[in-house]
């Protein structure tokens, strides 16, 4: 993808001085400007009132300049045949006055101006950014305002058309290619049962099963990544007991423990999260416990086994695709390495998170954390 470069000095040369003023930096300079100019003119204004004045001439001798004649003010001595002196100067007002503080918020308003109009189209470009982290089919961010924020948000959406069409692109390759691949494989199953050797026979459809198996999941996968589904508010105790009781009337030994409170989350993304963790934890445990742990933040949910655990190097790579533990987990104990990455991106979609904890007494602990939120 290519990316927009900044204007060159000759492209700058070129343009027209409507241009130039249409951009962040005319409009920032404009308003400081302004603040600039009243601030002084304000202060032009009081030291002409109220700054310091000059001083009379000193007043010539009583020989020469009689008082003024009137009554004296009160309070002052009566001159010679009447005269009184001269009025004192009128008081000045303190420097913190109405016109200083004028002053002040007026800067202070300009600065305040001039941040949002510097922070609103970054702060726009954040929110779609974030929401493009969300919804890959989310609305492309308005090109509007100056030149520079124009051009951000052109380049902004022309990376989401990107990042879109890769997406469609892989997606649509993945599918093209396991359509392609399940007819040879079912051309395969049935000709393997032509096969007169028992033993091979049987590996022979273990391996195709496998390859279905990766082939289903992946597919799984895929759709869960690009799935969409909105928030709704669903009660996690329900859920937890169905699964349980299913797994159960299956030979299984599930309990659980613990009640919360109805959870705004979505429905088909934590059912299937809880039942990758629930599956997981059966294929190496013969019982499992499902705990429910409710708080005014966020809900936590434990699915505890007691199996051969997972080793602590290794937790946060057993959610990454298609890993697998060679000490745990091989052809036979079913799944292709998807579930856990099922979970952990069902979980992260509601603004959750998934990770493992070591069981007390051996075995691995799962720890499902929900936030208590109406937005995910």
């Amino acid at each position: 993808m290519s990316a927009i470069s900044p204007d060159s000095a000759p492209e700058r040369a070129k343009e027209k001085p409507l241009q130039r003023a249409d951009s962040l930096f005319a409009r920032l300079f404009g308003v400081f400007l302004l603040a600039i100019v009243v601030a002084h003119l304000l202060a032009f204004v009081w030291f002409h009132h109220y700054g310091p004045r000059h001083e009379p001439p000193p007043p010539p001798p009583p020989s020469e300049q009689g008082f003024e004649r009137g009554p004296p003010p009160q309070g002052f001595p009566a001159g010679p045949e009447g005269m009184r002196p001269p009025p004192p100067p009128g008081p000045r007002l303190p420097f913190w006055s109405v016109p200083f503080a004028f002053q002040l918020l007026t800067l202070i308003l300009a600065a305040y101006v001039g941040a949002r109009l510097l922070a609103r189209p970054v702060q726009h470009m954040g929110d779609a950014a974030l929401r493009l982290s969300e919804d890959l089919d989310s609305p492309p961010l308005p090109e509007t305002g100056p030149r520079e924020a124009r051009q951000a948000a052109h380049a902004f959406n022309r990376m989401r058309e990107r990042i879109r069409e890769q997406v469609q692109q892989r997606s649509r390759m993945l599918v093209a290619v396991s359509h392609d691949l399940r007819t040879p494989l079912s051309r395969l199953r049935l000709r393997v049962e032509e096969v007169d050797n028992p033993q091979l026979r049987t590996r022979i459809s273990q391996d195709l099963a496998e390859m279905i198996s990766m082939l289903d999941s992946t597919l799984h996968y895929l759709q869960q990544e690009r799935a969409t589904e909105p928030l709704q508010w669903f009660d996690v105790k329900a859920l937890a007991d169905s699964l349980a009781e299913d797994a159960c009337e299956r030979g299984a030994d599930v309990g659980v423990e613990g009640f919360c409170a109805p959870l705004k989350v979505q429905p088909m993304a934590l059912r299937s999260c809880l039942n990758n963790l629930l599956d997981n934890a059966l294929r190496y445990a013969g019982d499992v416990s499902i705990e429910l742990r409710d708080g005014t933040r966020e809900l936590e949910i434990r699915v505890r086994d007691h199996g051969p655990g997972i080793p602590a190097e290794l937790r946060e790579q057993v959610f990454e695709p298609f890993f697998r533990l060679e000490g745990s987990r091989n052809r036979n104990s079913g799944g292709v390495g998807l579930g856990l990455a099922i979970a952990r991106d069902a979980a992260r979609r509601q603004g959750g998170d998934l990770y493992f904890e070591e069981t007390p007494g051996g075995g691995a602990t799962a720890v499902l954390r929900l936030p208590r939120s109406t937005t995910a």
